[in-house]
């Protein structure tokens, strides 16, 4: 359902203070992110990607301009409420898992339900091994981080990020640690995710990720070089099908 934007950015701007001079990271951005799209954002380092994911994540502020997430303007939200904000509508992934070593899978995906007052702590269980499920690792649920593949640590991030059912799920450079056919699994996870209706937004460098998405944007210098929507985005099933078969030694 394409209804009101999920992110709607307007003429919003992000200075960073450098000593007597400022770096202007972001430039007068005018974007719109709308339900069950599939974004993929690029650009070289310092272009400003990394800083609109952060600001969309409100994990940070623009310094002028307006961001509405769902229609709300989240401006004047103080850190509590942009706390909550980002635990109801937001999941994160990141390219390191980020994920606590001394816990078991299933106790790594719980951890955002703990913060989460709507959900009792009889129900987390089943809603951790739920997102498990989507993401094919249940039968690995009571495994420490350290007995997990780089490939199965990433779904152990997925599954924490969208264990809380959120509304916009963000990715950056999830797969820049994995191997070309892990990074390809992780691709048909988000695929899937987004084919369920969830609005993904991803950060990344390889373009031949970015061909798995819908719709390509590219920052250059702060300001958006260009927004294009894919005519034929890639299937992840279908080319990890193609890919030849590993024989083990």
């Amino acid at each position: 359902m394409q209804d009101a934007p999920v992110i709607s950015l307007r003429d919003l701007s992000k200075r960073y203070p450098m000593g007597d001079t400022a770096v202007d990271a972001l430039r007068h951005i005018a974007l719109d992110i709308r339900h069950g799209e599939f974004v993929a954002v690029m650009g070289a380092s310092g272009s400003g990607k990394s800083t609109l994911m952060n600001i969309i994540g409100c994990l940070d502020k623009a310094t002028s301009g307006t961001y509405l997430i769902d229609g709300v303007d989240i401006r004047n939200f103080d850190r509590d409420r942009l706390a909550l904000l980002r635990s109801r509508k937001i999941g994160f992934v990141f390219q390191s898992f980020n994920l606590l070593s001394r816990t078991t899978a299933l106790e790594n995906v719980e951890l955002p339900l703990i913060y989460n007052p709507e959900i009792p702590s009889s129900v987390a269980q089943e809603k951790a091994l739920t997102a498990l499920d989507i993401i094919g690792l249940r039968d690995r649920a009571l495994h420490y981080s350290t007995q997990l593949s780089g490939g199965q640590q990433q779904r152990v991030a997925i599954a924490r990020a969208i264990v809380n059912g959120p509304r916009l799920l963000l990715a950056d450079e999830p797969t820049g640690n994995l191997d070309t056919r892990t990074s390809i699994e992780i691709m048909a996870i988000f695929q899937r995710l987004n084919r369920a209706g969830m609005t993904i937004v991803l950060v990344t460098h390889e373009l031949d990720i970015a061909r798995y998405t819908n719709r390509n944007i590219t920052f250059r210098d702060g300001r958006i070089l260009s927004d294009i929507a894919v005519d034929r985005p890639l299937n992840a099933e279908t080319e990890l099908a193609a890919l030849p078969v590993l024989e083990s030694a």
